[in-house]
């Protein structure tokens, strides 16, 4: 990977001003000797874009607000000097950026899981014919990442995603029907945005991540697994075909997967997420209850079927989180907007037009459910 003068790598940031953006943004305060962002985007928040972009020296004309404008992402993420994009935007808004950098042969920093899952044979094409790499921000798949360091890809088993099972591990489906949205929030482990705590509480979060182990690994839907791990320190494992299986822990702290993914394959001098192994006390693993949790399911079924249905599951679930947020629906029918949505036809993908119409129909379905369960409450 190319970097600026003296050795220094050159970032752009896309949602500098949500968690993960400001994390980062961070890791880069602390590491000014191997860090410089060059570009940042937010969504709205105007008013911390111009801290951040005076804080960081970055040019007014590389400092955007980007709420409703791809193109500019794209653009930004295209950025000449950057060697290193980190595309933290929320939802399928951030394909486009991530199409860009990749074609543009630039290392992306990925926490944008929706761009890789409903785009992923367009990302595949861009990722070849530009040469760039994705370097997983996510815990979990930055777990495999580095698990998969210890052997050659034909020595893979299987690969083992660890959830927290979330506000409601243990609920019956029956005690799930009362569940209230302030309760949805409260994730048990991590401080994140709505969208993906909503997520996380569905476990539609780690169906996404399913999909997008497979993207990233080259790894089949039979051979990746999902145990719930409430700790959360068991970030991930890669059990290989002698029976050896190797894991990464550490206390939960995003900087950690970040800053790897900023300077991979080095590490940083920096320990985020040490752990007392003398206070440790325990590790637990448990199925996930799919019948409580039947978006889980329904990623699997979406990530096997392939072609478009990845993209309308993911495109539905925006749609139906966005209206359990807003009091439309109730959590129990997050998922059966989603699976009305997929039930209606996924069609194939070949090209970024052909994501779009996927997402666009998902989000037109998903919208036709809320309204008639919205009707018939």
């Amino acid at each position: 990977m190319q970097q600026g003068r003296g050795g220094i790598r050159r970032v752009v940031v896309l949602g500098s001003t949500g968690s993960v953006g400001r994390q980062a943004l961070e890791v880069v305060r602390n590491h000014r000797d191997r860090y410089e962002v060059v570009a940042l985007a937010t969504g709205r928040n105007a008013q911390l874009l111009a801290a951040q972009r005076d804080e960081f020296g970055v040019a007014p004309d590389c400092a955007r607000v980007c709420a409703d404008d791809a193109d500019a992402l794209a653009e930004l993420a295209a950025h000449p000097d950057a060697d290193v994009v980190l595309n933290a935007v929320v939802g399928f808004a951030g394909l486009p950026a991530t199409i860009a950098a990749l074609a543009h042969g630039k290392r992306l920093a990925l926490a944008n899981k929706e761009s890789l899952i409903a785009g992923g044979p367009v990302v595949a094409e861009a990722r070849a014919r530009g040469e760039g790499e994705i370097v997983p921000v996510d815990s979990e798949h930055s777990a495999l990442y580095q698990a998969l360091r210890a052997g050659a890809s034909h020595e893979v088993r299987r690969l083992i995603l660890t959830a927290s099972g979330g506000p409601f591990r243990g609920y019956t489906r029956k005690e799930l029907a009362f569940v209230a949205v302030a309760d949805a929030l409260k994730h048990p482990t991590w401080d994140m945005g709505a969208k993906i705590t909503i997520d996380s509480s569905t476990l539609m979060n780690k169906g996404l991540e399913v999909i997008e182990a497979h993207e990233l690994f080259g790894v089949g839907f039979d051979r990746i697994d999902v145990v719930v791990h409430p700790q959360s320190v068991v970030h991930g494992m890669v059990e290989f075909t002698d029976g050896a299986t190797v894991a990464q822990l550490s206390m939960p702290d995003m900087r950690l997967p970040i800053g790897l993914a900023l300077g991979a394959p080095d590490r940083l001098d920096e320990p985020f997420g040490a752990i007392d192994w003398t206070t440790l006390s325990e590790l637990t693993f448990e199925l996930p209850d799919v019948e409580a949790f039947p978006c889980l399911r329904l990623a699997y079924d979406a990530g096997r079927a392939g072609g478009g249905a990845p993209a309308v599951l993911s495109g539905a679930n925006e749609v139906a989180v966005a209206a359990f947020l807003a009091g439309q629906i109730p959590w129990t029918a997050i998922a059966g907007v989603v699976a009305e949505a997929l039930a209606g036809g996924t069609g194939n993908v070949s090209e970024v037009a052909d994501v779009l119409d996927a997402d666009r129909v998902a989000r037109e379905r998903a919208a036709a459910a809320v309204q008639r369960m919205g009707e018939a409450a």
